[in-house]
């Protein structure tokens, strides 16, 4: 089951991963400015944002394998679909309906995760599901270049990205789901709560997780959207070597930093709830001064630039190793799918939808304060923009998983008790 998970989460961030590859002949196809770039993953991400609470609260209620298996099928298929656009209006409109099928992932994989593993194991487990994030992003990083270049067409990926998707769809169809709350010591109640939303807003530790997912998020889109832009623009690569500096620096650290990180924040965590979360702070800390520092770098030298910024993307990974067990360690099992799709809405709708329009507005007001070349000026503004907006909202990352560190000991205890009290 894990295995299908980790599958399922690596079409999800292979399929979101391909326009930001493609940024380049898409912008110069239809015409469109930096701006409008983050529009279009801004788009997608808050409708996966909203759509993620009904469906998590789908996922409570009702089949988890159902919500995957289906909604893997339909964002397989709008994948296909996006291959097809003929503008910018039908390309929003294409990628906001996928963030809809997407939006169904998360929240029923974490629940399940959850049921399938004690507390004590959860960070690993989800670090080995999570690894479909960066195992995702390395191959979207390393082939759609190839791809484009292959067929000569922006399109091409989108169509070859869409048959897989549509076999793990069906194979997630036959798994057989635990029991919610098979991994607790205590006995799970059963009954629905009546004010989910409610209950949720109660626990502090999920408000400090909020904001380490807004400046998460802030920085991973902002980096996904535009690296592969910065290597043509700044470097002068073309896509097929920027997407592969880009794969590097962002999806391999990927494959280490949570690979590590689960170990690491299960070791913690056998302390106490807190030393997980505080090993996820520490590294998201650690990654401010590495990613600013890699700006300082010259044009001339990518490779240095990778190697730099890639020892400070590393470290950030350790944010999913802490932040998403941490959800499971303060809700009870029957508002797990609930929590973690507020959880992920906020984070999107405040982080995620914000950094792309943000670092793309900048670059945009950049670009025109200089009296360079066409060329030479969308280079200056799209660096500049990038060095500012990721190190800050890596900085808002490690602020809110230190809030959650002084919480999350406390909430844990309140959660046990109130099981403890529905036998």
């Amino acid at each position: 089951m894990l295995a299908l998970l980790f599958a399922g989460n690596l079409l999800n961030f292979y399929d979101r991963t391909i326009p930001a590859i493609v940024v380049e002949p898409i912008k110069a196809e239809f015409g469109l400015s930096d701006a409008e770039i983050g529009l279009i993953t801004a788009a997608f991400t808050i409708v996966y944002a909203l759509f993620g609470i009904p469906l998590g609260r789908l996922a409570d209620r009702s089949s988890r394998r159902a919500v995957l298996a289906i909604g893997l099928a339909v964002w397989s298929l709008l994948t296909a679909v996006t291959g097809f656009v003929g503008g910018f209006a039908t390309l929003v409109m294409v990628r906001l309906l996928l963030g809809v099928g997407e939006a169904s992932f998360a929240p029923a994989a974490n629940s399940l995760v959850a049921d399938l593993y004690p507390p004590d194991q959860r960070a690993r487990a989800t670090g080995r599901w999570q690894l479909g994030l960066p195992v995702g992003l390395v191959l979207a990083f390393f082939t759609v270049g190839a791809i484009t270049d292959a067929f000569d067409s922006w399109r091409a990926a989108f169509f070859v990205a869409a048959l897989p998707g549509l076999v793990v769809a069906g194979l997630l169809a036959f798994i057989r789901e635990p029991a919610r709350g098979a991994s607790e010591a205590a006995p799970v109640a059963t009954a629905q709560v009546n004010s989910p939303i409610r209950s949720l807003l109660r626990v502090r530790t999920l408000w400090w997780l909020v904001l380490a997912g807004i400046g998460s998020q802030i920085a991973s889109y902002a980096v996904a959207t535009f690296s592969v832009p910065l290597f043509q623009r700044h470097f002068h690569t073309g896509l097929a070597m920027g997407a592969t500096f880009a794969g590097i620096m962002i999806a391999l650290t990927g494959l280490v930093g949570l690979t590590l990180g689960g170990r690491i924040a299960d070791r913690a965590s056998r302390r106490s709830p807190a030393g997980r979360v505080l090993t996820g702070a520490y590294g998201v800390l650690a990654a401010v001064p590495l990613t600013a520092a890699a700006f300082i770098v010259a044009s001339d030298m990518p490779v240095l630039f990778v190697i730099v910024f890639s020892a400070g993307w590393l470290p950030q990974y350790l944010y999913f190793t802490a932040a998403y067990p941490a959800v499971a360690d303060v809700v009870e099992p029957r508002l797990r799918g609930t929590a973690m799709a507020v959880f992920l809405a906020a984070s999107y709708l405040l982080g995620g939808a914000f950094g792309p329009p943000i670092a793309g507005a900048l670059s945009d007001r950049f670009a025109a304060s200089q009296d360079l070349s066409v060329d030479a000026a969308a280079a200056y503004g799209l660096h500049l923009s990038l060095a500012i907006v990721i190190p800050a909202g890596l900085l808002i990352g490690a602020a809110g998983l230190f809030g959650a560190a002084r919480c999350v000991t406390r909430d844990r205890e309140r959660m046990r008790i109130s099981l403890r009290a529905a036998r």
